[in-house]
């Protein structure tokens, strides 16, 4: 198991490999605020693993505690509701992000133990180890990866191991 991946830049090394990955569009942050575009710097745990059932048709392998997305997930990204930056169920009235996506960005998603103990509002939501877009565009604040190499590491992931962004 790995117990730290470290994001340095456009590569995130786990163990002794490097693999490409995207960030934030604004670059690396140590004062995150929602919808700046910029990915934030620090060590967070991972908390899970999403995964769409139609795109990926086994629950990954993984020690992470994994759950099947549907179309009715999304997360909540509008810092003056009681739910900021947690997964909640669509319809929701507030503003939110949708989990379900036509690309497929999302297939598989590991939301980051970033602003979520406790949550300050207006900090940043939604800050998720995910897949990369095909051109490996900057994310809007996440960490990106190809699918074969997020499918690699998954099954060397934990609730113990932190993702370092510096």
């Amino acid at each position: 198991m790995f117990k730290r991946l470290v994001c340095d830049g456009n590569q995130l090394i786990a163990g002794n490999r490097d693999y490409r990955c995207a960030i934030g569009k604004a670059g690396v942050r140590d004062d995150k605020h929602e919808g700046d575009g910029a990915t934030p710097r620090g060590s967070f745990r991972l908390r899970g693993c999403y995964f769409r059932p139609d795109r990926v048709t086994q629950a990954p392998q993984t020690a992470l505690p994994t759950y099947e997305l549907s179309r009715s997930d999304g997360w909540c990204d509008d810092p003056a509701h009681r739910l900021y930056n947690r997964p909640v169920k669509l319809p929701f009235a507030a503003r939110h992000e949708p989990l379900w996506r036509r690309d497929h960005a999302y297939d598989l998603i590991i939301p980051l133990g970033y602003n979520d103990d406790p949550v300050i509002p207006g900090r940043g939501s939604a800050i998720f180890l995910h897949l990369a877009q095909p051109d490996w565009r900057a994310t809007e604040g996440c960490v990106a990866l190809a699918r074969a190499d997020l499918l690699t590491l998954l099954p060397k992931l934990c609730p113990e191991t932190l993702l370092e962004v510096l």
